[in-house]
């Protein structure tokens, strides 16, 4: 397979450029240089560990992540263990976004209902909007 540039690459996993090049400036990624041009230049192996990012970060996986993920494998270690720590961690931060992401909502649902039967009034000194100013006040 001849050797693909960082638009070629990424338009064959449907990704942007500059997402490419940041995978690249994070050393997730180390393509060789065109000695002709200077491009960067992309090869089969570099296509394997693209499509193991891409996968990495839908389950959730940060760069960070991946990378130790990444060299752990380089060095002929399972990561699987770790994988499965990391995603016991990261599932427990979900869950916790998640939580504060429903009180979020609950506070907002509590918040429309309620300004469903204030009136409306302009600016003043003490005031930018009553609604907002006047909910922290009420549970």
């Amino acid at each position: 397979m001849p050797s693909l540039t960082v638009s070629q690459l990424a338009q064959k996993l449907s990704i942007s450029a500059d997402t490419v090049r940041h995978y690249v400036r994070k050393g997730l990624l180390e393509p060789e240089r065109d000695e002709n041009n200077g491009y960067k230049r992309f090869h089969s192996e570099d296509i394997k560990r693209l499509r193991f990012i891409l996968q990495a970060k839908t389950l959730g996986f940060s760069l960070s992540d991946i990378q130790t993920i990444m060299d752990q494998a380089s060095f002929g270690e399972s990561p699987c263990p770790q994988v499965r720590n990391i995603m016991e961690i990261r599932l427990k931060e979900t869950a916790a976004k998640i939580a504060a992401m429903q009180a979020t909502y609950q506070q907002m649902q509590n918040a429309l209902k309620h300004w469903q039967t204030q009136p409306d009034c302009t600016p003043t000194g003490e005031h930018i909007c009553h609604l907002i100013e006047g909910f922290s006040n009420i549970n």
